[in-house]
């Protein structure tokens, strides 16, 4: 609510920088940082280094801006962005959603970079509009000439990804920079001997909870469901926000994840830091958990240093919670149902923002 693009941001939490996805330069700083900013001195840090990621394409199908970011975080490593200022270009940005460009943002904290942006598109515009910030949204477009790099513009380093190419990625365990395609997890997970069996699947967060995200996973269980499959690991929701979660419960999209077998939790943090008392596995106890939040370090979610965290887009773990398995790959293999049919979901479909608007 207080992003806009082309602003400078300082807060006091790690995933300040979310407001990327807005054109902001949004800095996460400790208290001695934010109490000098709160006084009006000059704010100073260690000229950074431009990282600039080009983006081509567009992204289809199974594939969501979350696997930008994994994909990224596979690249430069958990440190590969210290120091740096992360610059989403391309023509490819143009095809993803405000909230998707915050989740790459948001994410960004993961490889250490001081901060990400993107240029302003017309996804900003939309997103600004649809909550209540028009004037600022015709403002940013009249002057997007100076939201955006230069021409010609010299980075330390240069990414290119093309999102017509790029699959569905799931990122772990115990680092949120160990990047696995999802057409080779099944494998993967065998050779590492990873837990088989995924005692949970936890989506939402700062991270991945925009309307999008709720849409595109409750289109999957709303698939999944019609075919008469329940979930088979515990399966968690936990909305951003309060708007979120207001927007989410009154379109119906939260029920649909209760009648899935889900389980709502307050809009907060919640497992994403550790708020989550488990019962259903002892400490100590080996097992494989999969969410869409942003870290999965060692004991990071249920304070376990035996559980294997794993990292990947809300789709993939919705979907993922009704194979209950590593071993299930949702684009490529089917599902048994009660009436012993094969199961096969199709790829998620969503909406960018709610049309009633959000529930504020």
């Amino acid at each position: 609510n207080y992003a806009f693009p082309g602003a400078l941001m300082i807060g006091t939490d790690s995933h300040t920088p979310n407001a990327g996805g807005l054109g902001a330069a949004a800095v996460g700083v400790g208290g001695a940082d934010a109490v000098d900013v709160m006084a009006g001195i000059p704010w100073e840090l260690k000229c950074p280094k431009a990282i600039g990621v080009k983006l081509t394409g567009r992204l289809n199908g199974w594939t969501s801006p979350k696997d930008i970011i994994l994909e990224v975080a596979g690249i430069l490593t958990v440190k590969g962005g210290t120091g740096a200022i992360v610059e989403y270009f391309g023509s490819g940005v143009e095809a993803v959603s405000a909230t998707g460009m915050g989740t790459v943002c948001n994410m960004g904290a993961e490889i250490g970079a001081t901060t990400s942006v993107f240029p302003f598109t017309e996804s900003m515009h939309r997103y600004l509009v649809s909550t209540g910030r028009p004037e600022i949204a015709d403002a940013s477009r009249k002057f997007s000439h100076n939201l955006r790099a230069d021409e010609g513009a010299k980075y330390d380093e240069v990414i290119e990804i093309n999102l017509s190419e790029l699959e569905p990625r799931i990122n772990g365990p115990f680092t949120p920079d160990l990047m696995t395609p999802l057409i080779k997890f099944k494998d993967t997970a065998k050779e590492k001997e990873w837990p088989q069996d995924i005692s949970a699947c936890l989506i939402g967060s700062c991270t991945n909870s925009s309307y999008e995200d709720m849409t595109r996973a409750a289109s999957l269980a709303k698939e999944a469901m019609a075919a008469g499959l329940k979930v088979k690991s515990d399966f968690i929701v936990t909305p951003g926000s309060e708007q979120i979660r207001a927007t989410t419960e009154r379109d119906g999209l939260l029920e649909i994840f209760r009648q899935a077998g889900g389980t709502i939790l307050a809009n907060a943090c919640g497992p994403c830091i550790g708020q989550w008392a488990r019962h259903d596995v002892k400490k100590g106890e080996r097992n494989t958990i999969i969410t869409s939040y942003n870290r999965n370090f060692t004991g990071r979610n249920d304070g376990n240093p035996a559980t294997h965290g794993f990292v990947a887009s809300p789709e993939i773990v919705t979907a993922m919670a009704f194979g209950g398995s590593t071993n299930f790959n949702p684009v490529t293999d089917t599902l048994t149902t009660p009436s012993g049919k094969p199961f096969k979901f199709t790829p998620p479909n969503g909406v960018e923002l709610p049309a009633r608007g959000f529930d504020t």
